[in-house]
């Protein structure tokens, strides 16, 4: 990067590109936080993600998917879910929709199988902070 720091509002998806670009060159050698170049790399990211945030928001996870997902991912059936949402035609209603999750089979998805809350309970993962 040059001595001289310049920057630019994002308007376009072209200047976003640029952006990203700019930005990325950081990412192999990340500055010192304390000086210029690492100004420089803060706000920049910080307008990236203000963009990103407008026009390309991540939308909160679906509960239904990411309880599909860790199935899929654990090889896990239904049975294996009786114990944290009920009978396995409880597991068929809620993985079919037909049923909502209570607070209590959340928990027990959460402790049994791992399952971030915030995806049980459909919160962007970005901004959810569960211990």
């Amino acid at each position: 990067m040059s001595k001289r720091h310049t920057l630019n509002p994002i308007r376009t998806e072209a200047d976003y590109e640029a952006a990203l670009a700019q930005a990325g060159r950081y990412f192999d050698a990340e500055p010192d936080p304390d000086s210029a170049e690492g100004a420089h790399f803060d706000a920049l990211i910080t307008l990236i993600e203000a963009w990103e945030a407008k026009h390309h928001p991540v939308l909160p996870a679906d509960p239904i998917e990411a309880i599909k997902f860790r199935m899929e991912q654990a090889g896990l059936t239904a049975r294996d879910l009786t114990a944290a949402i009920g009978g396995v035609n409880r597991v068929y209603e809620v993985l079919n929709r037909k049923r909502g999750l209570s607070l209590a089979m959340i928990r027990k998805l959460h402790d049994e199988f791992g399952m971030p809350l915030n995806a049980l309970v459909g919160v962007k993962a970005t901004h959810a902070r569960v211990a």
